[in-house]
């Protein structure tokens, strides 16, 4: 009788093991995207102003897309921080020698970031932008 309540508590352990990776998984999925979402956070540039340099937005952006130097030394330079999408939506309908049915073609911006930097290389404002 022993043997028995052993081979069914080893069997009730095996089971409760296989019921939870799906749970483990989901958890660590969780985690993950989480981690993700904290990596992809969008920077403070009001608490730059005055000591982030072109230096290190060159390092931490990359290349602007557009950059002009002005007569007083100021740096004005955008980066493109999301790119925006063009969709046509088709709607399902015959009409007959008259062709299909109608569609809606939609975009959504481009965005970007505006970076000025004084003569002295420092952040002096910024902004944000679509077109």
């Amino acid at each position: 009788m022993h043997s028995e309540h052993n081979q069914f508590a080893s069997t009730k352990v095996a089971h409760r093991r296989s019921m939870t990776v799906p749970g483990q998984v989901i958890v660590v999925t969780f985690i993950g995207l989480l981690l993700v979402g904290c990596a992809t956070s969008k920077p403070d540039w009001n608490s730059r102003v005055g000591s982030y340099t072109y230096d290190q937005a060159l390092l931490e952006l990359g290349p602007p897309d557009k950059s002009a130097n002005l007569q007083d030394g100021t740096l004005v330079a955008e980066w493109l921080t999301h790119r925006g999408r063009s969709y046509v939506q088709a709607f399902p309908a015959y009409y007959g020698p008259y062709g299909y049915g109608p569609y809606i073609d939609s975009y959504s911006p481009d965005y970007f970031v505006r970076l000025i930097f004084g003569p002295d290389g420092r952040l002096q404002s910024w902004k944000r932008f679509y077109k």
